[in-house]
């Protein structure tokens, strides 16, 4: 016969997971997120090993093998595994340098429209009144632009160049966290504890920041996730029109703007940076689609 089981472990408590553990498990059950994921992480290491694992410098010119092509067809060569371009240089040491440069330009723009998003988000949805409706309005006549139309008039400002073009992808998408903001502020100022937070003398910026703000990152998280993409698509456009980052700098888009002439005598200088960027929006987009489902109770399965 089995050994009877005590009352103090018959009567123990079940351990709830932990935040951490719960969002992976929800998040785990789309497995188009996790291969988002997956991809994400690949994109990261990538970035961050560039200067190990590219077996040559992005820059360097080979010029006796100009548009080598990849290593599987004829006239190949291992030494060039994907082909070079039309000026000798290695199309996987620039692919891989071009990660580097994507997720940065990611990071910083996705970074400074949030962070000014949730400023003003959280200001027009404490103050109200003329103040909500003047960051509001102001955010509207930015909407009413076409995104790409907003960031090359931001660039004529400033610019052309790799440091303004974050700064107006940054502007193109601060309409989406300033609404996000203060739409889930606004929810979040009628509920319970904030007024019971009021009562008990919290000031403005304690109650705002402290108690208004951390139920309001669910979703501004799944916006950055997403945002990445939209940055990432941005950069590429503005590097193809040439306002972005300049020659010699491998960035996904102006190595497509420069490779258009070679469409049809080497396909491999237009089709790898159309790839990488595909790939690049097509994990960030799984990815956020997978926090989504996993952070609103809403859709939870």
């Amino acid at each position: 016969m089995n050994p009877p089981i005590s009352n103090a472990v018959a009567a123990a408590p079940l351990v709830p997971p932990s935040p951490m553990a719960e969002l992976w498990r929800d998040f785990r059950l789309n497995r188009g997120a996790v291969a988002g994921l997956v991809l994400v992480i690949t994109f990261l290491l990538l970035a961050i090993l560039a200067g190990v694992i590219s077996p040559h410098s992005p820059i360097e010119q080979y010029r006796d093998a100009i548009l080598v092509p990849p290593a599987w067809e004829d006239g190949g060569s291992t030494k060039f595994l994907l082909g070079t371009d039309a000026v000798g240089r290695d199309m996987l040491s620039r692919l891989i340098h071009g990660t580097r440069l994507s997720l940065a330009i990611g990071l910083v723009s996705v970074g400074l429209s949030l962070s000014l998003g949730i400023l003003l988000g959280l200001l027009a949805a404490w103050r109200g009144g003329k103040t909500d409706t003047a960051v509001m309005r102001m955010m509207d006549v930015l909407l009413a632009l076409p995104s790409l139309l907003l960031a090359v008039a931001v660039i004529a400002i400033l610019g052309p160049g790799l440091a303004n073009a974050m700064y107006a992808i940054a502007i193109v998408m601060l309409p989406a966290f300033v609404r996000l903001t203060r739409a889930t502020a606004l929810g979040e100022l009628q509920k319970d504890y904030v007024i019971a937070s009021r009562i008990a003398g919290a000031g403005p910026l304690r109650l705002m920041c402290s108690t208004v703000l951390p139920n309001c990152v669910a979703p501004l998280i799944v916006q950055a996730t997403l945002g990445f993409s939209t940055a990432i698509l941005d950069a590429a456009a503005l590097g193809f029109l040439g306002l972005g980052a300049q020659p010699p700098t491998p960035e996904w888009g102006s190595m497509l703007s420069g490779a258009l002439e070679f469409i049809q005598s080497a396909w491999w200088v237009v089709s790898l940076p159309g790839f990488a960027i595909l790939l690049a929006v097509l994990a960030f987009n799984l990815m956020g689609d997978g926090l989504r489902d996993a952070l609103d109770p809403k859709l939870k399965r």
